[in-house]
């Protein structure tokens, strides 16, 4: 079934809501610089702030096979977005009452707390992630995706800009708890505001293919994942290159270790994270028509690749390590960017929701290296972790190379 070009409008103008607003929020609980220094703020370690990034990454993503069993078999699927969307609100909520309430509780208990809030988080989030693919690639025409990604992608670049002087002008003005408090509160508003736009997609009914059970469902994944060359290579991909995202959190602890982490190097990090992704998207927007997933794919790694060897090379140097953020910027804008497109390409309207769980569940190194991370590091030094994780992300380039996809 061909949606309608003018239900295909209405439905790019709502998902682009929800992205602007969800940029404005990201940066008030960013998982690269906001939650990790939360937490070492609260007196957490390498190891927990190991688990804390395995959690965030893709610890979840596990769940999301056992959810796209059940979700697979559903024609629409809106309601069960709002409710992963509404359980990431109320999360934010909760994260932010209990920074104002920490006064009274003992900082075990604080730690503890994050890591059930935040988990609380990222499960709802891998829960609605299942949906939200699923509602995307049949609610807006194929030939519209990719100028939507790319729109996306600036939108919420800008957004973030804005939104990342008022995260440092707020983290700098109050003093820990407050302003983490402040931050997470905002963040579960910006988030309800951005749940607006999912009330209003005209959702297409397409009939899945059904399944009696889990057990069933479980047992299709090694045929998709053995007819299908793209599926194997795009889960090869996210494994390796994944880890430039997972080793992003690490470079905060390491600059913690080598300069003072105070609340204007925080900023700044921030800050040139979201220049580098704004610069990131604008060059994807500008040149979306003529390059294609697999290039940008090829520059992502590139940029992960580099990064932590650079991280080592300037760690002795604050004003430099400060700018190593604009590359990792740059490398989230085109990650994102190309992860999303290859996913909607190599997949169907039929087989959507089962990929999008095949992808989440099998995205198993990124959720591991974070915990072995946490205790490589205490056992050996940053040297060894980071040149492992340098070469494994540069390996990826053999995965990308053998990928077919359909868009240029």
């Amino acid at each position: 079934m061909q949606i309608s070009q003018k239900r295909s409008r209405i439905n790019f103008r709502s998902f682009l809501w929800h992205s602007i607003f969800l940029a404005l929020a990201t940066n008030f609980m960013d998982v690269d610089t906001i939650i990790p220094s939360m937490l070492i703020k609260a007196g957490g370690t390498s190891v927990h702030l190991g688990i804390l990034t395995a959690i965030m990454i893709g610890g979840t993503r596990i769940f999301q096979l056992i959810f796209a069993s059940n979700l697979s078999k559903r024609p629409v699927k809106k309601k069960f977005l709002l409710i992963g969307i509404n359980l990431r609100v109320l999360s934010l909520i909760l994260l932010g009452g209990m920074f104002y309430m920490s006064d009274s509780l003992s900082g075990d208990l604080i730690i503890l707390l994050i890591f059930l809030l935040i988990s609380l988080f990222s499960l709802s989030g891998s829960y609605s992630a299942i949906s939200y693919n699923d509602i995307f690639g049949k609610s807006i025409r194929q030939e519209n995706r990719k100028h939507f990604f790319s729109l996306r992608q600036i939108l919420n670049s800008i957004g973030i800009f804005f939104s990342a002087w008022i995260v440092r002008a707020l983290i700098k003005r109050f003093e820990y708890p407050d302003n983490y408090a402040l931050l997470f509160l905002i963040a579960g508003s910006l988030l309800l505001i951005a749940t607006l736009g999912f009330w209003n997609i005209r959702e297409v009914y397409y009939k899945s293919i059904q399944r009696k059970n889990i057990i069933d469902f479980f047992r299709l994944i090694p045929s998709e994942i053995k007819g299908n060359s793209n599926l194997k290579n795009y889960l090869l991909i996210i494994n390796s290159m994944g880890l430039g995202l997972s080793i992003l959190p690490f470079l905060i602890l390491f600059a913690k270790e080598n300069f003072t982490l105070s609340y204007t190097l925080i900023g700044n990090i921030l800050l040139f994270k979201v220049i580098g992704m704004l610069i990131g998207s604008i060059t994807f927007y500008k040149t979306a028509n003529r390059i294609s997933y697999k290039t940008i794919l090829k520059i992502s790694l590139l940029i992960g690749g580099l990064l932590p060897i650079l991280a080592l090379l300037f760690g002795n140097n604050q004003f430099l390590y400060q700018f190593l953020f604009i590359l990792s910027g740059i490398f989230f804008a085109f990650y994102r960017i190309s992860n999303d497109g290859v996913l909607m390409e190599i997949s169907t309207n039929k087989n959507r929701a089962l990929y999008t769980g095949i992808a989440g569940a099998g995205n198993l190194l990124t959720v591991l290296f974070p915990l072995a991370a946490g205790f490589l590091i205490k056992e050996f030094d940053y040297i060894a972790v980071f040149s492992c994780v340098s070469l494994l992300i540069f390996a990826s380039y053999f995965f990308v190379n053998r990928l077919d996809c359909k868009t240029t």
